[in-house]
Formats: structure tokens, C-alpha cells, sequence
């Protein structure tokens, strides 16, 4: 019990410190990238700190939709974190079938802040609102069936098992074509999903292109601090999925100080350089029109598909 409480405490700590490193991260390297000096890699910290001593500003016409939707989302967020393995692969919240709470969590935060969209009453909201909806209906298919190509081949849904057993080479296919259609479906739903160009632009408030910030437009204060620092874990949380299921290596698969000590200098390290990679990305491609995100994320479905289906066709 008091391992599995430390665990939990320490992986918290891990997601609710590096998520805003993440978010600086990929600012820097797209202000390096268009030739400015752009802010600190801090700066999302400071950011943060300033929206928590600011007294939110709420409508007079929303409903408690409204007010408990920053707790809502920014919770249901960090607990999908502690379902996926970071630095070790042991998780905290360790059961089978823990895949399918994944997305439900992660859907749970995004049905509230659509509600939250509406419930505000402005066009904008409404308008990303309807956008998210559509954008989460095609995301989660794919990111469900990629994992799953994974899941299948370590004959289990638990996280914590198909990490540790992909990380000691037990039961991996020598074939990586599934591995690899897996992999490029999921870091298009990982784009998706936290917002990043080709499907929206977090640096964009373009009434015509906005999605997600149209949602928490009317947010301000506490509440809006929860939001970003929501979207940063969820983007912490895409890149532990993508580097610690498709590329474990260097996890702690024991409790040992040594391991875990290793194990998180290369977890940093890992979600350090696909923050890098998103922000060269997004510096190499420009925002794609609303009508061609619904050709992006049927790509990443037929790929997850075609993952499924070449594990199928590579055992028989």
C-alpha cells in the first residue's frame, strides 16, 4: 500500500511538473525555428501562477456546467495520466482493461468542456464546440485501435503489461509493420487531440480556424489556469503513450532507486525530443482547412485498422 501511494504521488508530481516545460518547449523551438528569441521554456510556469491569483470573471446566464468544468476536465486529465506508465512501468492505477478507462477519461474532459462551449452562450463556443465534437468521434476510434495493435501483441489491455513486456522484448513480433502503422496513427491522434497544427493552432484566436480556444474563451482566472495546465498534461499524457508503449526502452521495470532514477532522466529526455519534433512540424506545415482534418484523422484510422489487421495476418 505505501508503494503503491508513493507511486501515485510520484507520478503526479512527474505529470504536473514537466506538462508546462512541455508546452514551452515546443514555444521555443517555433520562435528558434522563425528566427525570434521567443519567451523562457519557463514561461508557462509564470503564466500559470498569474491566472491562479486572478478571480475568474463568470456570466450571470451559465449554469454550474460552466463553473465545474475547469476541475472536471483538469481532473479526469491527470487521472488518465496516472494510468499510463512514465518512468516505470509499474502505473498507479494498475487493472486490466485500464486502455478503455483511458479514452473514457479523456473523452469524459472533452464532453464537459463542449458542454462548457455552449453552456457560455457566445457563437464561439458553440462553434468549437461542434468542431471538437466532431474532431473527438474520428480520434478516439484510431487512438483505441492503435493501442490495441499493441495490446494484442503482449496478450493484454493492461498498459503496465504491454510496456514492461515490450521494454524486456517478451512476445514482440519481428515484423514492425504494425508497430509502425500503430505508431504514425496515434501521433496523428495525439495532434489532434491536444490541439496542435495540422488540426487546430493553440497560438491562433481566428474565429474562422479556432477550436479549442474558442472553447475556453469566456474562461479567465483559476479556471482558465486549470484549462492550459489541462491541456498540458493531456499532451504529457499523448507523449508518454507514444514513447512508452511504442518505445519503452530505458523504463524502470523495477522499484529499485537505481532503475527509477534512470528510468525518469530518460522519460524527460524522450518526451523532450517529441516536443521538439512537433515544434519543428508545426513550423514545416501550415494549419489544415476544417473540411481536410476529416481526411487526416481517416488516415489515422485506416492505419490504426491496418495495424490490427497485419498482426492478425503476421500470426497466422
Amino acid at each position: 500500500m505505501l508503494e503503491a501511494t508513493t507511486l501515485i504521488v510520484a507520478q503526479t508530481t512527474v505529470l504536473l511538473a514537466v506538462s508546462p516545460f512541455l508546452v514551452g518547449l515546443i514555444r521555443k523551438v517555433k520562435a528558434r525555428l522563425q528566427l525570434r528569441r521567443g519567451a523562457s521554456i519557463l514561461q508557462p510556469y509564470a503564466d500559470l501562477a498569474k491566472l491562479f491569483k486572478k478571480q475568474p470573471v463568470i456570466s450571470t446566464t451559465t449554469s454550474w456546467i460552466f463553473t465545474a468544468t475547469p476541475y472536471i476536465v483538469f481532473a479526469s486529465t491527470l487521472t488518465a495520466g496516472l494510468l499510463v506508465p512514465t518512468f516505470t512501468s509499474q502505473t498507479p492505477m494498475n487493472f486490466s482493461g485500464n486502455i478503455i478507462a483511458l479514452v473514457y477519461l479523456l473523452a469524459l474532459g472533452t464532453f464537459f468542456l463542449i458542454l462548457a462551449g455552449l453552456d457560455a452562450g457566445s457563437a464561439f463556443g458553440g462553434m468549437g464546440g461542434s468542431r471538437e465534437a466532431i474532431v473527438a468521434s474520428l480520434t478516439e476510434p484510431a487512438m483505441i485501435l492503435s493501442i490495441f495493435a499493441i495490446a494484442l501483441t503482449a496478450g493484454s489491455t493492461n498498459l503496465s503489461t504491454v510496456v514492461h513486456k515490450t521494454a524486456v522484448l517478451e512476445g514482440i513480433m519481428t515484423d514492425p509493420s504494425p508497430h509502425l502503422m500503430a505508431l504514425a496513427a496515434l501521433f496523428i491522434v495525439a495532434l489532434a487531440e491536444t490541439g496542435r497544427v495540422p488540426v487546430d493552432n493553440p497560438a491562433t484566436h481566428l474565429e474562422l480556424t479556432m477550436i479549442h480556444e474558442a472553447m475556453v474563451l469566456e474562461y479567465s482566472g483559476r479556471h482558465l489556469a486549470l484549462l492550459e495546465w489541462a491541456a498540458g498534461l493531456k499532451l504529457a499524457v499523448f507523449l508518454s503513450l507514444i514513447t512508452n508503449v511504442f518505445a519503452p526502452w530505458g523504463i524502470a521495470t523495477t522499484v529499485a532507486p537505481a532503475a527509477i532514477g534512470i528510468g525518469l532522466l530518460v522519460y524527460i529526455i524522450k518526451i523532450a525530443v517529441l516536443a521538439v519534433l512537433i515544434g519543428v512540424l508545426e513550423c514545416m506545415f501550415a494549419k489544415l482547412r476544417l473540411f481536410r482534418v476529416t481526411d487526416l484523422l481517416g488516415v489515422a484510422f485506416i492505419l490504426a485498422l491496418l495495424g490490427l489487421l497485419f498482426f492478425y495476418i503476421l500470426r497466422s
